[in-house]
């Protein structure tokens, strides 16, 4: 996949866990609401309908504020590769403000553990700089370790 420095974020690692494990936390509402966002934030409410032009909707407690996230998948192949974004919600309602179209691949890495690929895309430069500086890096990285240690509860190790 080609990445537009001006546009694309990336981050990219070999978690330990396996990628069927991975891919059932990141399509499962219960599960979503273990990782997704870094702690001490929490993931309030979380809807999926997972198919293209299914709904993947999130809600988010941030420092006592609640912040609603509707967004859509644009493609879902099982086991392999999420690609959802904000820039529309269920039946193709455009967003008032879209931020980010976000991607997100799975490959197994061997030993039972999964290389990570988490892309950001943004419309804009300015977009993607907005979020490199509230810390993509960082935070995507807090997400994928809080991934990591669920799957490792889950799998009772």
């Amino acid at each position: 996949m080609q990445l537009d420095p001006e546009t694309d974020l990336k981050l990219e690692r070999i978690l330990d866990a396996p990628r069927e494990l991975i891919w059932q936390c990141w399509t499962t509402p219960e599960h979503i609401k273990h990782f997704f966002i870094p702690k001490p934030h929490r993931v309030t409410a979380c809807d999926i309908d997972l198919r293209v032009g299914g709904r993947f909707n999130t809600v988010f407690e941030v420092n006592g504020s609640e912040m609603k996230n509707n967004g859509v998948y644009l493609e879902v192949i099982e086991g392999e590769k999420l690609v959802f974004t904000d820039g529309y919600s269920e039946d193709w309602k455009p967003s008032e403000k879209p931020f980010m179209t976000a991607i997100l691949l799975l490959e197994d890495a061997g030993d039972g553990k999964t290389r990570y690929t988490a892309i950001a895309r943004h419309a804009t430069a300015e977009t993607r700089k907005i979020h490199e500086e509230m810390g993509f890096h960082e935070g995507w990285g807090i997400v994928a370790d809080q991934l990591t240690d669920y799957c490792k509860s889950l799998a009772g190790k």
